[in-house]
């Protein structure tokens, strides 16, 4: 089992934004952190899954776990929808790579315990600087 820490941060809503992905397990320990332009927090956590997701099925693995501090992506992946039409097209892009895992799972986790996620989310922010 592969578990993917992802984060999404923004200097400004919006403003310039960053992705972090934290992936370990099944022998890999992967950091990956990106400027993903100017968008809102919101954008940044839901492209940070969407990444997350598309490295993990590099990995050729069966089953994901998810960590998120964003209440936001995981109730809407929880429950397949989103209210907020700017969201849609995300969270549906993320539910196709979900289903391509054996087993997906997602968790909300308080931000203290996904530090990692957050520092290469900000730094993704400096990267676009």
């Amino acid at each position: 089992m592969l578990e993917v820490y992802i984060d999404g941060a923004s200097a400004g809503n919006p403003g310039p934004s960053g992705i972090g992905i934290f992936i370990k397990g099944e022998g890999h320990s992967i950091q990956i952190s990106e400027f993903i332009g100017e968008t809102n927090n919101h954008i940044a956590e839901f492209t940070a899954l969407i990444r997350g997701l598309e490295e993990a099925k590099k990995l050729k693995t069966s089953i994901v776990s998810v960590r998120s501090d964003s209440k936001i992506v995981v109730a809407s992946v929880e429950k397949q929808y989103v209210k907020n039409e700017e969201y849609k097209d995300l969270l549906e892009k993320a539910i196709q790579l979900t289903n391509e895992f054996d087993l997906f799972f997602i968790k909300w986790i308080p931000g203290n315990e996904n530090k990692a996620a957050d520092m290469l989310a900000r730094n993704g922010i400096q990267r676009g600087k």
